[in-house]
This record gives C-alpha cells, sequence and structure tokens, in this order.
C-alpha cells in the first residue's frame, strides 16, 4: 500500500516580505538624510568686498628642539607674541605644526598648549603614503 503525505512543502521563495523591509528602511533613511539638510534654516548676509585668502603660518620644529616661524628661526619664547602679533584681526587665527618625526613630544605640546590657550586651531603636517609604505 502507497501512502501519500497530504502536507506536502513547497519550495516557493516570497519575496514580500523582503520587498517590505527594504522599503521601509529605504524611506527612514530618506526621512533622516533630508530632516539633516534643513536642521537650520537661516539666511546669511550679504556683503561687498573680496575674499581674503586665508595666510597659513608654518611653525617648524627641529629634531635638537629649534623653531621655525615660516622657515625662519625664532626663539621659543618670542613664538606666543608674534603668533598673537600676527593673528591680531584675523577672525580664525590657524597655523600649522610641522615637526621633524625626530622632534620630541614636550616641543610639539608646547605649540600645542599655545594653541590651546589663544583659541588658535592647529593643523599637523605630514607627508602622504607612497604605495611602499601602505
Amino acid at each position: 500500500m502507497k501512502l501519500r503525505s497530504r502536507n506536502r512543502v513547497t519550495p516557493e521563495f516570497s519575496m514580500a516580505s523582503i520587498t517590505d523591509v527594504i522599503f521601509l528602511l529605504l524611506t527612514f533613511f530618506m526621512l533622516t538624510a533630508s530632516a539633516n539638510q534643513s536642521a537650520l534654516n537661516i539666511k546669511l548676509p550679504t556683503a561687498k568686498g573680496q575674499e581674503m585668502p586665508a595666510e597659513r603660518v608654518y611653525i617648524g620644529v627641529s629634531m635638537n628642539g629649534k623653531y621655525f616661524l615660516n622657515k625662519k628661526l625664532i626663539a621659543k619664547n618670542e613664538i606666543e607674541p608674534t603668533l598673537k602679533t600676527i593673528f591680531n584681526a584675523n577672525p580664525s587665527p590657524t597655523f600649522v605644526i610641522a615637526a621633524d618625526e625626530e622632534a620630541l613630544h614636550k616641543d610639539v605640546v608646547f605649540l600645542m598648549d599655545i594653541a590651546n590657550r589663544n583659541k588658535y586651531k592647529v593643523l599637523i603636517a605630514t607627508n602622504p603614503h607612497t604605495q611602499e609604505e601602505k
């Protein structure tokens, strides 16, 4: 006697549920992305004049602890007063620290402390990686 099973599993895959999930995720990301762009609804004022190029000030630190302001040797105690003079009328003062890779950590921290006290922005100069170093 041959018995047949009445409960047969059909090997079909329904895409309806996964389509709903993808649609909900797409809707969520679209709404959050558009809300982020219009978070601040401000109208900026206009002004006549030319945009002044931002002058970069470079402070170099050699491996033996000597400081250079735009490639000119400067004494350690003259750095802060000189920067205050340079950045006197600058609304966003920024300087670049170009330290030798063998320079002492304390020499770089000294410059960062000056920036912190005077609320200057600091950039650290580095060389880009070459293919061999990656």
